[in-house]
């Protein structure tokens, strides 16, 4: 059985400066994953017709899908259809069926006039087939040349998305004859990736080629992530279970969790299948721990809500912290830590909870307390425990890696392992 192959396009200037970031691919690439269809490249290029162009060129001899994304809207840089009509050699007609449900939204949904910008929407080169897009304005777009399909769709990403659950893996599975990937991935703490390397060293050298180990290190843990490509699922299975068996004993003392789930996750099934509850009590993260546990359904079973301390007056006025600690040890100790988790564990009532301040950056740090600094304490009904880190990368990691962090030391002391 031949290999499948996909390569994805994105396109817009805005990701080549920065402005925003592709979370496209990346869904796109797991989708495809999913089918059996290895992502064989992917690419990024601006609002250029010549870059555009060379990229589809490039793109089609490597794989049989090419996936595009962007360019679609009502505006004079969105060029990705007009470009598209030429290079398959056809001409623009207005596509009634699109033209009726954008005439639609405007009416019913966004209650305002279509202007002409938004007609021209319902507009696409008559060498392609029509994918209705029930989320947005902009339809997507199928093409076929020497034996290579081309799919246009938005760059919104709830827009793709729907397109793609929609039609294109539908369609994928439909007419590709696809082998089987499977992956099965662990998180590790509290070991580094070249120590991790060498602890598994024989494991891995022991691998059939067609099982793939990856390294991924992340915030202080690394995940190891088994692919196994075949043609023969249950075979594979069974293999690759062997395989990621021997991982799972080699690392057991560093073992976090054999799922490809985040830290925060792993919290939370430890609070449900407990029936426990947590709260937090935040100060240089500013909400961000509250934000990464609640962003996920279901995290009202065992999350209850947070302090968000940034000043020392809610310190001291909400959770209770001396004032005689602030000026004497700071903000930023053990002392202020354990005190805000203690306190927040009371307030909301909860099993356990997390409590952190330190020192972010850029500006902030001293000779004693430098740029990424900061204290961690986590609390139970028995017991309190403080650590202190020093993470020293720039606002936006420190932040995260406190996070990560936080919830890995109440991960250890839910497990009673502090």
């Amino acid at each position: 059985m031949e290999k499948v192959f996909a390569s994805i396009i994105t396109i817009g200037d805005e990701l080549l400066i920065g402005q925003v970031i592709d979370t496209n691919s990346a869904w796109i690439a797991q989708e495809l994953n999913k089918t059996g269809i290895a992502v064989k490249n992917r690419v990024a290029v601006g609002d250029v017709w010549e870059d555009i162009w060379q990229a589809l060129d490039a793109e089609s001899k490597k794989a049989s899908i090419v996936l595009i994304t962007g360019g679609l809207g009502p505006t004079a840089d969105d060029i990705t259809k007009p470009l598209l009509c030429e290079y398959f050699g056809g001409k623009m007609i207005l596509h009634e069926e699109t033209l009726a449900y954008v005439t639609f939204l405007f009416e019913k949904v966004f209650k305002r006039p279509m202007i002409e910008r938004n007609r021209k929407q319902a507009e696409v080169p008559d060498v392609c087939t029509v994918l209705k897009n029930e989320k947005g304005t902009a339809p997507g777009m199928l093409f076929e040349k020497d034996g290579v399909i081309f799919i246009s769709m938005p760059g919104v990403p709830h827009e793709m998305k729907w397109l793609m659950l929609h039609h294109v893996l539908p369609l994928v599975e439909k007419r590709f004859t696809r082998g089987v990937i499977r992956h099965s991935t662990l998180l590790t703490a509290g070991i580094g990736e070249s120590f991790l390397a060498e602890m598994i060293a024989d494991i891995e050298l022991s691998l059939p080629s067609h099982i793939k180990l990856a390294y991924l290190p992340n915030y202080g843990m690394v995940r190891l992530r088994l692919t196994a490509s075949g043609t023969n699922a249950a075979l594979l299975e069974h293999e690759l279970s062997g395989y990621f068996n021997q991982l799972l004993e080699r690392t057991k003392d560093y073992l976090v969790i054999d799922e490809d789930i985040p830290m925060e996750l792993v919290v939370g099934k430890l609070l449900k299948a407990r029936n426990q509850t947590l709260s937090t009590a935040e100060s240089c993260t500013g909400g961000y721990i509250a934000h990464v546990i609640s962003k996920h359904s279901g995290a009202s079973a065992y999350y209850t809500g947070s302090v968000v301390s940034y000043d020392n007056r809610i310190k001291t006025d909400v959770l209770s912290v001396p004032s005689h600690v602030l000026e004497t040890v700071g903000a930023v100790s053990e002392a202020t830590v354990k005190q805000m988790a203690e306190a927040v564990r009371k307030i909301m009532k909860t099993d356990y909870a997390i409590a952190v301040s330190g020192i972010m950056g850029p500006a902030g740090g001293t000779d004693t307390k430098p740029v990424g600094m900061v204290w961690i304490a986590v609390a139970s009904t028995e017991k309190t425990i403080a650590q202190v880190f020093n993470f020293r990368f720039d606002r936006a990691r420190n932040i995260e890696l406190t996070a990560t962090n936080a919830l890995n030391l109440l991960r250890q002391l839910i497990l009673g392992k502090l």
